[in-house]
């Protein structure tokens, strides 16, 4: 990879997300950022298997789930996805499930949840991306009747944007940022959240550029930059083990779907009208049969930063999930709880693995598996497990503008 393969962003645009990204404003309650969720000390994610949404205290793995009315009474339904390589022109696809898509289906470049009501004039699928933490209850909106936002949200999606927009504006030093970066701000009321979810995607795109890794400096064309360990993970990925078969090109991902016979737990992503707590995965947002339990293939550059791993953090370890991958029905009868990173919730976790005890779930989910086994030797997982880690950056890793030590909005920075 190269610059030449990202869009280019502003720069003045990337200092503005850099404010955004890091402050509580755009939160229903004003108590969590994207950063929360998506912190660089924790490789762009938070560490854990099922996040800590609005409500919670703290960060990464030691992150709490409040007390009081205030407490979380819900855990994210899915794991925190990594950032890196985000801005990518080849990215055409977001979130577990591809409910963000480049599509002309609503003749607005986009499919997502928002349909035809998705806001006008922004810049690249991770502007659009950005939008919908803010529409969620458990993510960053909040609970009914406990904020305007958090009401906007079960009205109309796109009820969020502008009063999310107005708390921006009315900041001054934000204002002047704003007509600072952008040519068709003259005035704080020309501010609309499409030029909120730019910025951050400006940010975003430009942070968390990673293309400097020795597996790079290999291709590149120096062989002393994997050692003999990682050369012969490397022949593995690309050979006897097939990985690259859907954790391929620059990005080391296909972009597309696939059933992982992950273990089910936590409160899952359920559909409308779903009788049952499941995650369905692809077939959420496409309702078409056969994408049932099919998830999207993740990026694996700096994947040793980013664990757990899964969709849903079903594993702590890279070691784990790679045996998963070599024999996911093995993995899937011997997996136990104590295989993932959950924060203690007292009051949720009675519910926690219910999921796994469902058997006519379980069948469900075990008929639906594209991956074939594959028999390796100990040696032969410990020299790919190896090469995954030469996927992570050197320098790339530590950011470009990092984080401010403070928003202007004199919130607290996570």
């Amino acid at each position: 990879m190269q610059p030449s393969d990202f869009v280019q962003f502003d720069s003045d645009q990337a200092r503005l997300g850099q404010l955004l990204f890091f402050d509580p404003i755009l939160s229903g309650n004003r108590n969590i950022a994207c950063a929360t969720c998506h912190h660089p000390e924790h490789g762009s994610g938070d560490g854990l298997s099922l996040g800590i949404g609005e409500g919670g205290t703290g960060l990464g793995p030691d992150r709490l789930p409040g007390e009081g009315d205030t407490r979380i009474i819900k855990r994210i339904p899915r794991n925190a996805p990594a950032l890196w390589n985000l801005g990518a022109r080849d990215v055409d696809v977001m979130f577990h499930d591809g409910r963000v898509s480049v599509s002309d289906i609503y003749d607005n470049g986009f499919d997502t949840p928002a349909q035809e009501w998705l806001p006008e004039g922004l810049n690249s699928i991770l502007a659009v991306q950005a939008l919908f933490p803010m529409t969620s209850q458990f993510e960053m909106a909040g609970n009914p009747k406990e904020n305007q936002v958090a009401g906007a949200a079960h009205d109309r999606i796109d009820a969020v944007w502008p009063i999310l927009a107005k708390r921006v504006r009315v900041i001054p030093e934000y204002a002047e940022m704003f007509e600072a970066a952008f040519d068709d701000v003259n005035d704080p009321l020309d501010i609309t959240i499409t030029h909120v979810a730019n910025a951050l995607a400006a940010f975003e795109g430009t942070e968390f550029q990673s293309y400097d890794s020795p597996f790079d400096a290999y291709l590149a064309g120096d062989p002393a930059a994997l050692d003999n360990t990682q050369q012969a993970g490397m022949a593995l990925f690309y050979g006897k083990a097939n990985c690259s078969a859907c954790h391929s090109g620059p990005l080391l991902t296909d972009q597309d779907f696939h059933a992982l016979m992950l273990p089910h737990f936590g409160p899952g992503k359920t559909r409308q009208w779903d009788p049952i707590v499941r995650d369905v995965g692809r077939m959420g947002a496409s309702d078409r049969l056969e994408d049932a339990y099919r998830f999207r293939t993740p990026s694996l550059r700096n994947i040793a930063l980013t664990a757990p791993y899964g969709h849903n953090g079903a594993y702590a370890t890279l070691e784990g999930i790679v045996r998963h991958h070599l024999d996911a029905r093995a993995g899937f009868e011997a997996w136990r709880a104590d295989m993932v990173q959950l924060p203690d919730v007292p009051w949720l976790a009675s519910g926690d693995m219910l999921p796994m005890q469902d058997l006519r779930e379980r069948a469900r989910l075990a008929s639906q598996l594209d991956l074939p086994s594959q028999d390796l030797s100990d040696p032969e997982i410990a020299q790919i497990v190896a090469f995954l880690n030469a996927l992570t950056g050197t320098k790339s890793v530590m950011g470009r503008l990092g984080r401010p030590d403070a928003v202007p909005s004199g919130l607290e920075v996570p």
